[in-house]
């Protein structure tokens, strides 16, 4: 399982979920990659992410698992990778 981060160094709502998301790594060994919306915009395409930023993609063996998108709480975002 992988997970293919979004995001945008204009993006408020990134900032904002960077902090949370490095708080969500501290308790989950998750394989991440992370993709900025203006200068991976070939890589970013693939993933069809939208207008709303942040994007968190859960990948598994190529095929997207399912997705959240916006500002949440570490809560949230810890829920989401473990759903199953």
């Amino acid at each position: 399982m992988e997970i293919i981060k979004i995001n945008a160094m204009w993006c408020s709502a990134c900032v904002v979920m960077n902090n949370i998301w490095n708080e969500v790594l501290e308790e989950i060994d998750i394989k991440t990659t992370t993709l900025d919306y203006d200068f991976d915009e070939e890589e970013v395409e693939k993933y069809n992410p939208g207008t709303v930023l942040p994007v968190f993609i859960i990948m598994e063996d190529g095929k997207e698992l399912r997705r959240i998108k916006g500002e949440h709480t570490k809560e949230e975002m810890l829920e989401f990778i473990r759903e199953k």
